[in-house]
């Protein structure tokens, strides 16, 4: 683990009590039984709020508290450690895109809603069923914006959309004129609409023109290892719950943790997520450095992530037996959230293929 600072020390136990107590994995299943429209309770996030992780990437000027990456990843991690349903991962992968793109007047429009959970915001890039950042057909002529986003997380209740065009980046609002949202029901319940843009009116304010010609590959990197945080939390929890089953279970007359494969398959998993944590905090660090030069950091770390949280919930499922296929418990939760975000801004062949062309293959 990477040598935090006090102040980050408090914050990770702080996030990680708060998520164990007040909102366990059994929020979670109570917030999908009762069908909350916007995928995660507004409560909570308002909670959230309150606590000042909303605004934990933004920087104080704009109302946050400027505590970086490592410090989302940090609270990150520990929510999904309990799958927690919220969009704070989305709105701070777009509140970095208004940091390093938006006017000075695009900045105090949007980034202090943002930082106190008035906002919600979202990344509207890809446009088919697999991550293709260089596969846009969304384009704007005349001062009009048209073209479809598929499975825009947070789409359904984001009240603003950083969408990528041909020409760049663009904020739109979610109740603007020709923004249409159709719900994408897919595994982990969460929120995925589609997002249909039609002669939606955009103009010099609404481009996010700072940040350079590379804009979009420093936002998409920042969206991959906030991702990947998640995906920590959600292996070294599926880890956990499987090791305490194991020394409870018996089977033959002996707790299954005694049997020797058993343990292999365990070390063998352990060894895994202390990779991954380090591939995902190098990758933290590295943000918080410099964006523009962590792009081979973040290629290995979401490559890592995808690899290791797919085989641990695959485990998870496996080891529990018959119960870890039923609803009734808890693995298939950490198992379908697994699954969506190894998918989401880039699967393991596309960040292998990436890194591979970084360095001439």
């Amino acid at each position: 683990m990477a040598g935090l600072s006090d102040e980050q020390v408090m914050l990770r136990d702080m996030a990680r009590e708060w998520s164990d107590k007040e909102n366990p994995v059994g929020a979670f299943r109570k917030m999908r039984d009762t069908g909350h429209d916007e995928g995660y309770d507004p409560a909570v996030y308002s909670q959230m709020a309150e606590m000042g992780w909303t605004g934990i990437v933004i920087s104080e000027e704009h109302g946050g508290s400027g505590f970086g990456f490592t410090g989302l990843g940090l609270v990150l991690e520990e929510l999904g450690r309990n799958v927690a349903a919220a969009p704070l991962a989305a709105s701070s992968a777009a509140a970095v895109a208004i940091m390093l793109g938006g006017s000075d007047e695009q900045k105090t429009k949007y980034l202090p809603k943002i930082a106190s959970g008035e906002l919600v915001a979202t990344l509207a890039i890809d446009e088919g069923a697999h991550h293709d950042p260089d596969k846009i057909e969304t384009a704007v002529e005349g001062g009009k914006l048209n073209g479809t986003k598929a499975f825009v997380a947070e789409g359904d209740s984001a009240g603003l959309f950083v969408v990528a065009a041909q020409d760049g980046l663009y904020l739109v609002d979610g109740d603007a004129e020709g923004v249409s949202r159709s719900n994408r029901k897919i595994v982990d319940s969460r929120s995925h609409a589609e997002i249909k843009l039609k002669d939606v009116a955009v103009g010099n304010d609404s481009r996010l023109a700072e940040g350079g010609d590379d804009l979009r590959d420093k936002v998409l990197d920042c969206a991959r290892v906030i991702a990947s945080a998640e995906m920590l939390g959600i292996a070294v929890q599926a880890f956990a719950t499987t090791n305490d089953y194991l020394k409870t279970r018996v089977q033959f007359g002996q707790v299954l943790s005694s049997f020797q494969a058993l343990q292999h398959r365990m070390a063998e998993m352990f060894g895994d997520i202390e990779m991954m944590r380090s591939a995902v905090e190098a990758a933290l660090t590295s943000l918080d450095s410099d964006i523009g030069s962590a792009a081979q950091t973040v290629a290995i770390a979401k490559a890592t992530a995808n690899d290791v949280v797919h085989r641990i919930t695959r485990e998870m499922i496996q080891l529990h037996g018959g119960i870890g296929m039923t609803d009734e418990h808890d693995a298939g939760f950490y198992f379908k959230r697994a699954r969506v975000l190894e998918n989401q801004w880039g699967n393991s062949g596309f960040h292998r293929e990436r890194f591979a062309r970084f360095n001439g293959y």
